[in-house]
């Protein structure tokens, strides 16, 4: 064999050796892996379909009844409207504990200035949306300006506006009877549709067209994107042209706007506006459960608004379900428990597609 016939197999060798890749999501639990990579909002689907029907054979055609069905959405509306707000921050690879504590002062300022100012009901809640976006932009500033730790400004920020709803409101409940007497533009998404035996609130309605319109930009727009890049990795999307402070301002403002209207849809649902509404304690729980649950990382930059969503239900079927059979509510609590730690266990073991 001549010195190039040498030369070319040699080459042709090595371009076979470089062509050639590992595969690997060889096998069936590698392409389940990369599967539940590509779509991260399929687990809590699944789970919540499997709960669905594993109730719907214990409590039969009581449960699969439309009005049952549709008191689920009822009960999670606040919970998803918040849910859909701490998943941004979550995709930005923060988390914000003030989420329910902001709407329960939006809910306060709505209630005060239309009462105490006598403002007209429709301008105090535009007043109370714009409460919210401030408080989200002063957070946002010290984020990404300041650069102190979201966890550190959100935990402070929980503590000032609850002491501000207090001190404000002079810790005074506006009942559901003067609302509705004086201004029952408060309590419009309240206002309930009926389709047979089905119940829908005008705040399930806005809840489920916020997670629609927020899932298409997060999906479809350079914006979403942007959050994405952000939450993967900061330094990389600043390299890559991505104004890192502009997205987060523009995250934790809209955050703000989102807990305004969760103000809104908690008077609609309870018809009334008080300083001492439990949303403010435990709200932020609820929407990090629902978020973990709904298989966003913790970690950033991966997971979906829907999956938020599929989590605020997981969690209604859960409460609903148990109550219909009679346990005992701490069963709702060991379960939910089970599935947060299921949840991030299930997202460490996706997230090895990349590693």
């Amino acid at each position: 064999m001549s010195q190039s016939d040498n030369f070319e197999a040699a080459a042709s060798g090595a371009a076979t050796d470089v062509a050639s890749f590992e595969d690997t999501h060889k096998g069936l639990v590698g392409q389940i892996q990369h599967t539940l990579h590509v779509n991260p909002a399929l687990v809590p689907l699944i789970v919540l379909v499997a709960a669905i029907c594993i109730f719907g054979l214990v409590l039969g055609s009581k449960f699969f009844s439309p009005f049952a069905l549709t008191l689920i959405l009822q009960q999670v509306q606040i919970v998803g409207v918040l849910a859909a707000a701490q998943a941004l921050i979550i995709l930005t690879a923060g988390i914000d504990l003030s989420v329910g504590a902001i709407a329960v002062f939006c809910t306060v300022i709505m209630g005060q200035f239309s009462f105490r100012y006598g403002m007209p009901p429709a301008a105090a809640v535009a007043c109370g949306l714009a409460m919210g976006t401030a408080i989200g932009a002063v957070n946002g500033w010290l984020v990404s300006r300041v650069k102190l730790p979201p966890f550190i400004v959100t935990l402070g920020m929980w503590q000032i506006v609850l002491a501000a709803n207090y001190l404000y409101s002079d810790n005074e409940t506006i009942r559901s009877q003067d609302i509705a007497n004086d201004a029952a533009f408060l309590q419009f998404l309240g206002y309930k549709l009926k389709f047979g035996g089905a119940v829908f609130p005008l705040g399930v309605i806005l809840m489920i067209a916020l997670v629609l319109v927020l899932a298409y930009m997060l999906r479809s727009t350079a914006w979403g994107r942007h959050v994405y890049a952000v939450g993967d990795d900061p330094e990389a999307a600043e390299l890559a042209g991505v104004n890192v402070h502009k997205t987060l301002m523009s995250v934790y403002m809209l955050v703000g706007f989102i807990c305004g209207l969760a103000a809104w849809v908690m008077i609609g649902r309870y018809g009334s506006v008080s300083p001492s509404a439990t949303t403010g304690v435990i709200g932020n729980i609820q929407a990090i459960t629902a978020v973990v649950i709904g298989g966003i990382s913790l970690f950033g930059g991966r997971g979906s608004i829907m999956g938020a969503f599929f989590g605020a239900l997981i969690v209604g079927v859960f409460e609903l379900g148990l109550r219909m059979a009679g346990a005992d509510p701490q069963w709702t609590y060991l379960l939910i428990g089970v599935l947060i730690i299921a949840a991030v266990s299930v997202d460490q073991w996706i997230r090895k597609v990349t590693a």
